[in-house]
Protein backbone atom coordinates (compact mmCIF):
# COMPACT_ATOMS: atom_id res chain seq x y z
CA UNK A 1 0.00 0.00 0.00
CA UNK A 2 1.25 3.44 -0.85
CA UNK A 3 2.32 5.57 2.10
CA UNK A 4 0.47 8.87 2.16
CA UNK A 5 1.67 11.81 4.25
CA UNK A 6 0.15 14.58 6.32
CA UNK A 7 -3.34 15.87 5.71
CA UNK A 8 -3.81 13.55 2.74
CA UNK A 9 -3.18 10.61 5.04
CA UNK A 10 -5.78 11.86 7.52
CA UNK A 11 -8.33 12.46 4.79
CA UNK A 12 -7.66 9.02 3.29
CA UNK A 13 -8.20 7.40 6.68
CA UNK A 14 -11.48 9.27 7.22
CA UNK A 15 -12.73 8.29 3.74
CA UNK A 16 -11.72 4.66 4.28
CA UNK A 17 -13.64 4.52 7.58
CA UNK A 18 -16.69 6.26 6.06
CA UNK A 19 -16.75 3.54 3.40
CA UNK A 20 -16.89 0.85 6.12
CA UNK A 21 -20.02 1.38 8.25
CA UNK A 22 -19.17 -1.67 10.35
CA UNK A 23 -16.21 0.29 11.79
CA UNK A 24 -18.03 3.57 12.52
CA UNK A 25 -18.82 2.89 16.19
CA UNK A 26 -15.34 1.53 16.86
CA UNK A 27 -13.68 4.50 15.13
CA UNK A 28 -15.82 7.06 16.98
CA UNK A 29 -15.21 5.33 20.31
CA UNK A 30 -11.46 5.29 19.74
CA UNK A 31 -11.46 8.90 18.57
CA UNK A 32 -13.27 9.97 21.74
CA UNK A 33 -10.73 8.09 23.87
CA UNK A 34 -7.72 9.64 22.10
CA UNK A 35 -9.02 13.21 21.84
CA UNK A 36 -7.39 15.50 24.41
CA UNK A 37 -9.54 17.37 26.89
CA UNK A 38 -10.53 20.89 25.84
CA UNK A 39 -9.54 20.19 22.22
CA UNK A 40 -11.68 23.12 21.12
CA UNK A 41 -9.39 25.56 22.98
CA UNK A 42 -6.25 24.70 20.95
CA UNK A 43 -5.38 24.84 17.27
CA UNK A 44 -6.24 23.09 14.96
CA UNK A 45 -9.59 23.14 16.80
CA UNK A 46 -10.39 19.58 15.75
CA UNK A 47 -11.07 16.55 17.97
CA UNK A 48 -7.95 14.64 16.94
CA UNK A 49 -5.17 12.97 18.95
CA UNK A 50 -2.14 15.10 19.79
CA UNK A 51 0.80 15.15 17.39
CA UNK A 52 2.99 13.72 20.18
CA UNK A 53 0.71 10.69 20.50
CA UNK A 54 0.68 10.14 16.72
CA UNK A 55 4.50 10.36 16.58
CA UNK A 56 4.77 7.84 19.43
CA UNK A 57 2.37 5.40 17.73
CA UNK A 58 4.14 5.75 14.37
CA UNK A 59 7.50 5.09 16.03
CA UNK A 60 6.22 1.99 17.82
CA UNK A 61 4.34 0.74 14.73
CA UNK A 62 6.94 1.28 12.03
CA UNK A 63 10.17 1.61 14.03
CA UNK A 64 11.17 4.93 12.50
CA UNK A 65 10.30 8.58 12.93
CA UNK A 66 8.54 10.44 10.16
CA UNK A 67 6.82 7.44 8.59
CA UNK A 68 3.25 8.28 7.54
CA UNK A 69 0.34 6.22 8.80
CA UNK A 70 -0.91 3.75 6.24
CA UNK A 71 -4.65 3.45 5.72
CA UNK A 72 -4.54 -0.35 5.69
CA UNK A 73 -2.83 -0.37 9.11
CA UNK A 74 -5.43 1.95 10.65
CA UNK A 75 -8.27 -0.21 9.29
CA UNK A 76 -6.56 -3.33 10.59
CA UNK A 77 -6.23 -1.71 14.02
CA UNK A 78 -9.92 -0.74 14.07
CA UNK A 79 -10.97 -4.28 13.09
CA UNK A 80 -8.76 -5.65 15.88
CA UNK A 81 -10.37 -3.27 18.39
CA UNK A 82 -13.85 -4.22 17.21
CA UNK A 83 -13.18 -7.89 17.90
CA UNK A 84 -12.42 -7.10 21.54
CA UNK A 85 -15.34 -4.76 22.24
Amino acid sequence: MKVISGMRSGASIVIAVICRPSLWITALTQLSRLTPRRWWARAPFLPVPTPEYIRFRVLTQYGERGHALEVVDVLSYLRWLKEFQ
